[in-house]
Formats: C-alpha cells, sequence, structure tokens
C-alpha cells in the first residue's frame, strides 16, 4: 500500500527519542513521497526538529492543553483532519492508540500490549526481552513491511546552530582548534550518576595528563551539581549547564573530541551527532540503551555481582554499581583518544 500521509507517536524522553530517529529515515526511503508526521509530548518537540525524514511535529500536550476530555477532542479532531494513511505506534499507551482508532486512521500499527490489541490494524510482535530499544521502534515499521536499511541514529546539525555552539565556546576560551572533552555530569535518576568526587579527580587528571581544554554541560538542575564539581576539582572549568538551548548543546557535543557521560539522553545525543563518547553504566544495560549512533563507543560497565540490571532502585543506599566505575578506567579511555 502507497503511503502519502504517515503520523509516528513517539516516546516522552529524550534519548528514547533519539533512539527513534532512524524510524523517520526507514519511512522517507520507503515512501520518498510521504508526508511524515511525530506526535509528541512539549519536552522533546526540540530535538525532533534535528532528526531527518520528518517533516512537521504534533505536541500531545497531556499536561496541558490535551489533559482534559474536551482537548482530547480537539487533538482527535486535528488528526481526523489531516487525514492519515497510517500511524506507526511507539508509544505503548492505551490512550494514544484510543485516540488515533478515533481519529479514524485507517492503518494502526504497535505493540498489543495494555489490552489495546483490538485497537489496532496490524499487531507487531514482541521482541526479546533484551531487544534494543531502537530496534523495539524499527519492529513496529518492519511488522507492517517497512524495509529498514539504516538502523543509526542520527541528528542533523544546522550551520545556525553549530554557529551558536561556537559563540557559546568561545566565549569560555575555547577556540575553533581546541581539543575539549564534554563532561555531562547529570542524569534523569540520581543512581544513574556517577559520584562527583570522581568527575572532580577526573578534572585534575585531564588537566594535569593531557592538553585537553574541559567543559561540563547539563540543564537547570544539575548547576549547583556542577559548582559542586568545580569546587571538588580545585580547577576553573567553564560551566555550560543552564546556559545552552538542546540545540545548542548539540552543537558543543558535535564539536567536542570526546563526550563522558552516564546513560542519559546528552550520550546519545552526542553519539548521534557523529562523537566518540564513553558511556558510564551501571543500573541500565547498555545492550538495551547504549549509544546507537556512528560516533564511536566505549562502554564502561562492571559486574559488581548484582543481578538486578536494569535496575530500578531508586533508594538504593550504595550504588556499587556506578561506584566501581573508577577514574582510572574513565582516563584510560581519554589517554586513548590523544592524538
Amino acid at each position: 500500500m502507497t503511503l502519502k500521509r504517515i503520523l509516528v507517536v513517539n516516546v516522552n524522553w529524550l534519548g528514547d527519542v533519539v533512539f527513534s530517529s532512524p524510524v523517520f529515515k526507514a519511512l522517507k526511503q520507503n515512501y520518498p513521497g510521504a508526508r511524515v508526521v511525530c506526535l509528541a509530548v512539549p519536552r522533546v518537540k526540540k530535538i525532533l526538529e534535528f532528526c531527518p525524514g520528518l517533516d512537521d511535529i504534533l505536541v500531545y500536550d497531556e499536561n496541558g492543553v490535551h489533559r482534559s476530555f474536551l482537548g482530547k477532542c480537539l487533538l482527535i479532531a486535528e488528526l481526523r483532519r489531516q487525514k492519515f494513511d497510517a500511524v506507526f505506534l511507539l508509544h505503548g499507551s492505551w490512550t494514544r492508540a484510543l485516540m488515533v482508532a478515533l481519529a479514524g486512521v485507517p492503518g494502526r500499527v504497535g505493540y498489543a500490549a495494555k489490552k489495546r490489541g483490538w485497537l489496532l490494524t496490524h499487531r507487531a510482535a514482541a521482541l526479546s526481552e533484551g531487544a534494543h530499544r531502537c530496534d523495539i521502534y524499527l519492529n513496529v515499521l518492519e511488522s507492517y513491511g517497512v524495509k529498514v536499511t539504516d538502523r543509526f541514529c542520527e541528528l542533523a546539525v544546522p550551520q545556525a546552530i553549530k554557529d551558536e555552539a561556537r559563540a557559546v565556546l568561545q566565549g569560555h576560551g575555547i577556540g575553533d582548534r581546541d581539543p575539549f572533552i564534554a563532561l555531562h555530569v547529570g542524569g534523569n535518576w540520581d543512581l544513574k550518576r556517577w559520584p562527583g568526587e570522581n568527575w572532580g579527580r577526573l578534572i585534575r587528571r585531564v588537566r594535569g595528563e593531557t592538553s585537553m581544554k574541559i567543559v561540563l554541560t547539563g540543564g537547570d538542575g544539575d548547576i549547583s551539581l556542577c559548582s559542586e564539581i568545580v569546587r571538588l576539582s580545585q580547577s576553573a572549568v567553564p560551566v555550560l549547564a543552564g546556559r545552552t538551548d538542546l540545540g545548542q548543546l548539540m552543537g558543543v557535543m558535535q564539536r567536542a573530541r570526546l563526550v563522558i557521560s552516564a546513560d542519559s539522553g546528552p550520550l546519545h545525543i552526542a553519539s548521534s551527532v557523529g562523537t566518540r563518547v564513553v558511556g558510564l553504566f551501571g543500573p541500565t544495560r547498555p545492550e538495551v540503551t547504549g549509544p546507537r549512533g556512528r560516533g564511536e563507543a566505549v562502554i564502561l560497565q562492571k559486574d559488581t555481582g548484582c543481578n538486578l540490571a536494569p535496575c530500578y532502585y531508586l533508594e538504593c543506599p550504595d550504588p556499587v554499581c556506578m561506584k566501581s566505575l573508577t577514574v582510572d578506567d574513565v582516563m584510560a579511555c581519554v589517554q586513548d583518544d590523544q592524538i
């Protein structure tokens, strides 16, 4: 069947949305004349703007204007107005499946989870428990007969964003020819964060043993953590946390010689713009959420005898999985990166 108007119902978190980027490329390759639209929550709209193959974004503000029954009805009416031929549901939500069914989308493809199979016209067979998130999303397309030839995550950085990132870096003393390492010290769970004192010791080692400069990246919630790490490092390190938007962060990471981060959205952004990354993994499984971009990726994870990974014990009193990763382990990767 030839599809002319395609909807993708996306997931809610930054890293997972990066993992969905091959979906749009595959749809464009299989249906080059089609209009591909993504339905997603506001927090991930910015990163979707950099996904090749995506033509437009519809915002589903589930905690705002679309929270009420009336709000959902208005969104359903908009979906109906756009007359999509098919929708690929990457999100497992029952509500989202119901909305696209009520919108009259004739082809509805997704996983029959949460007793929503009756809302679908094509059910994707579930992959194994250890499948990568990227493959789980692509499997939705493949179950419909869409051929996937490129499974790499990719984000396209426009020149305007590169120029903004260049200005940000120059404002912190990093010129065009200065090699630097970006350290992303935050994470959406405390359990996934490497101890602050380790970041401090790493900064001292990098400054003492290499010629590379360093920047700390993060969001507004990471500003105090970055300040504490700078104090522990006993160094004057530029802090970009809270001073860049998502596009500028992407540009900074593309410029970096190396990005070091725990399992986080920015780690996957860096990999997807082609930068070499070192991923610090503890409670999550790299085979499920490891970097899938074209940038070289080194994964550091140790067997600490805890067989719970992926672990959602957010109140863990002693996260040995992250503490077991040493500064020496990370410095070995930094030294390998030297010219």
